[in-house]
């Protein structure tokens, strides 16, 4: 496995070792020895997965305090754009947003620790998502941003009238006024 550490810390992208012959192909989705040099101590408890089709736009989601949750994304079959967004306070890369490929061909894995909003738009009809989380949900705790919002300036490369998402992403706050309860611990 290849990690590549981002400018955002903690934020990590995992790029597996594809061993590919005739009969396919094999690759380690998940190492904690490799993850544990990273400071990556997370102890993955649910793991779960969705499909969805092209212009389908997920997010930004989180779960706050005490019930925050890391995640660790991959994409099976298609591709989507993932994008986070860093809510912890006193970080240096706070507020800002982080864009990924992720797909089936690249096999790219995103690690995101707590305190990062998380969205995906998916570019690929027949995408299947997966991501292993270190709590289970909790719905009292849930909360999102407008993946919307004019700030944050995400392109999910989708054009408005074909994009897919939900009423309640809809109604989520811009990151202005979104709640969030992550403090930044370098």
């Amino acid at each position: 496995m290849k990690i590549n550490e981002t400018e955002f810390p903690g934020l990590i992208i995992i790029e597996p070792k594809v061993f590919t012959d005739s009969r396919g192909y094999f690759l380690e989705s998940f190492r904690k020895d490799i993850l544990l040099q990273y400071k990556a101590t997370y102890d993955w408890i649910q793991e779960n997965e969705s499909m969805s089709n092209f212009g389908v736009i997920r997010g930004l989601h989180y779960q706050l305090n005490p019930y925050s949750q890391a995640k660790l994304v991959r994409v099976i079959v298609g591709e989507v754009l993932d994008v986070v967004v860093d809510i912890r306070k006193g970080s240096p890369t706070f507020g800002k947003k982080f864009e990924v490929l992720l797909s089936g061909e690249n096999k790219k894995q995103l690690l995101i620790p707590e305190g990062f909003a998380h969205g995906f738009s998916v570019l690929k009809d027949g995408t299947i998502f997966s991501y292993k989380c270190n709590n289970t949900y909790n719905k009292e705790s849930e909360r999102g941003i407008n993946l919307l919002d004019p700030s944050l300036g995400i392109d999910w490369q989708i054009k408005a009238d074909q994009s897919i998402i939900s009423d309640k992403d809809k109604l989520n706050p811009n990151f202005s006024d979104a709640d969030y309860n992550f403090e930044f611990r370098g």
